[in-house]
């Protein structure tokens, strides 16, 4: 009996934190596809996210929308038939703060097709924090082979015309970032939020 009550107290307790539990998984749990809408300077794009291929990409990138992480940040890099990226820089240039590095959930079988979203990292597999890019063509190269890949996580399901738009503004090196394709008239994402389960 005493076991039992054990094992009882055991499965409350693991239960009550895993829904205390501050990583996005608390952030619609049982939709599988939750959806975030950006509204930018450039118009609006709603993402659709895949929690069962991405739970843990998806559960950190919904744990920022739900802070207001990604709200007044910008689209820093602009890669015109390569990529649009963002998320991780306010208007300043100054970084955004980040929770701690995810596991790299590149392996999930979605690959980096034309209007995917995927998350950015560092050379280390396991590095992704905040930063994200839509896919602005089929990108092979960053999907894994003999390498980690980049792991994607959901689908752009409006709004393809307005990430369109933002591949054809004019760019230039961006000397605090080091970055040499950065919008020239700054692309804002001034706020993104998870929409109503449908």
């Amino acid at each position: 009996m005493f076991r039992y009550l054990l094992f009882l107290l055991v499965l409350v307790t693991t239960h009550s934190l895993a829904k205390g539990k501050d990583d996005g998984s608390n952030v619609q749990p049982d939709n599988y596809y939750p959806r975030v809408k950006m509204e930018t300077t450039m118009g609006e794009i709603v993402v659709e996210l895949d929690r069962r291929r991405a739970p843990i990409t998806t559960n950190n990138f919904l744990r920022y929308v739900s802070k207001n992480g990604y709200n007044g940040t910008i689209f820093h890099r602009v890669v015109p038939g390569f990529v649009v990226q963002g998320g991780g820089y306010n208007t300043d240039f100054d970084q955004k703060p980040s929770y701690p590095e995810i596991f790299n959930e590149s392996g999930n079988g979605m690959k980096n097709e034309l209007y995917t979203i995927a998350m950015a990292r560092q050379n280390e597999p396991h590095s992704a924090t905040r930063q994200f890019f839509f896919n602005v063509n089929d990108n092979p190269s960053l999907d894994p082979g003999k390498e980690w890949g980049y792991a994607v996580f959901g689908m752009i399901v409006e709004g393809q015309e307005v990430v369109d738009k933002m591949m054809e503004v004019e760019t230039e090196y961006q000397l605090r970032l080091r970055e040499p394709n950065s919008p020239i008239e700054p692309i804002v994402l001034e706020k993104a939020t998870v929409l109503p389960a449908s």
